[in-house]
């Protein structure tokens, strides 16, 4: 598609800060006033539509589709969301462990359980720490209380946490990607210690490689949107 507008800029809205091309609000993909909740995130997506040649390519949109995402699923389906988001919870990976002594478990619990233990801390919760894949249920009074947190995210906030905790496959790791102070590499590199492990015994392969690489930057564009939607100024 050919580039259509000149000026890019950014205005006041109700609700936030909306981006303007020539003069007229960017709408979301269903039509909806696309209204960022903060002005760093209006100015940031404003930047993707101002660094666009001749020809638009609509894969750098990175912050564009989320927030489409945030305004035209997560807000009409806030409950179907939350509870998407309380599943990886409720089978947790960080919760599954090997058998203990054996060299991975050693390894899960060093690089896992400081992350574990704080988020435990953190929302006065108790996670099940097992051994092997069967499944058990997580104590019903850590899945009501993770419930009333997600309940008060906005919709931006829970568009980042749900794409960061389905591509860790663990709602611990996702609710560490929004805080403010999130090691977005460092949390992604953790969701990932049992692949590493078994690229250690056998080696990667090329595909592997880039499968991981584009769900690595999937993650950080989420951490760095979340950050955007809760910057004042």
């Amino acid at each position: 598609m050919k580039r259509f507008y000149s000026d890019v800029n950014v205005t006041p809205a109700p609700g936030g800060f909306q981006v303007t091309l020539d003069g007229r609000g960017i709408k979301t993909a269903k039509g909806a006033a696309q209204i960022a909740p903060s002005r760093p995130l209006a100015d940031a997506m404003a930047k993707e539509w101002a660094q666009q040649g001749e020809e638009i390519e609509p894969g750098r949109f990175i912050l564009r589709d989320l927030a489409d995402y945030a305004v035209d699923i997560v807000a009409p389906e806030r409950a179907a969301t939350q509870a998407g988001i309380l599943a990886f919870g409720e089978s947790d990976t960080l919760c599954y462990r090997a058998d203990p002594g054996d060299a991975l478990f050693e390894r899960q619990s060093e690089l896992w359980e400081p992350l574990l233990s704080e988020t435990e801390q953190r929302h006065d919760i108790r996670f099940e720490r097992i051994s092997g894949i069967i499944h058990r249920p997580q104590p019903a009074d850590t899945l009501a209380a993770l419930q009333r947190h997600l309940g008060a995210q906005d919709d931006f906030t829970l568009a980042a946490l749900q794409t960061c905790t389905s591509l860790a496959a663990s709602l611990i790791i996702g609710l560490a990607a929004i805080a403010p102070d999130a090691d977005a590499e460092g949390l992604f590199t953790l969701s990932n210690l049992e692949e590493d492990w078994q690229a250690e015994l056998w080696g990667w392969d090329s595909e592997a490689e880039k499968a991981r690489a584009t769900r690595r930057d999937a993650f950080c564009h989420a951490v760095h949107f979340a950050k955007l939607a809760r910057q004042t100024g």
